[in-house]
């Protein structure tokens, strides 16, 4: 039986502890521009919202994106960094198209939330896509309570993410 043997060819790239760092503070910075700006925008799509559970999810929504802010600048402090909004004009780019969408629905009431549904759920989407590498990553981080907040962030947008589909299977239906 043939040993596995540990060259780079097999094994796969090591990153150091510089590398990671690097990796994982950008990846940081951009989940914490995110979430920062759906913090900011959230609250004014509750008031061109038709029905009212998804009036409630918005709101409940945006109280969690609070917290997992608040626990992304823990996170930071814990790495004697500074959250920074530097380069992230692609990303707010991607998400004001979702809310443009969403005003161009504004005569269909119902077609306006089930785009907005859409759009949230998306959003969601890519944040628990992003915040499994970072969770990976901090493996390596020195204080493990990164661990935990990242756990945290991760278990509440994968919470809210379910809630927009539950209610968007409701909408359909």
């Amino acid at each position: 039986m043939n040993e596995p043997t540990n060259d780079k060819k097999t094994s796969g790239p090591v990153l150091n502890q510089d590398q990671l760092r690097i990796f994982f503070i950008n990846h940081l910075n951009r989940i914490f521009c995110a979430k920062s700006h759906l913090f900011e925008r959230l609250p004014e799509l509750t008031e061109h919202v038709h029905f009212q559970d998804l009036k409630h999810a918005i709101l409940e929504t945006w109280e969690d994106i609070g917290k997992q802010v608040a626990r992304i600048e823990e996170i930071f402090t814990l790495l004697d960094e500074v959250p920074s909004l530097k380069n992230c004009e692609e990303l707010i780019g991607f998400m004001e198209s979702g809310f443009s969408g969403i005003y161009h629905k504004k005569e269909e009431a119902e077609l306006r939330d089930l785009s907005l549904l859409f759009y949230l759920s998306l959003i969601e989407s890519v944040e628990l896509a992003s915040f499994q590498p970072l969770q990976m990553a901090s493996i390596k981080m020195p204080n493990k309570q990164i661990q935990q907040l990242l756990k945290e962030n991760f278990d509440e947008s994968k919470a809210d993410r379910s809630l927009f589909v539950q209610i968007a299977a409701r909408y359909i239906n």
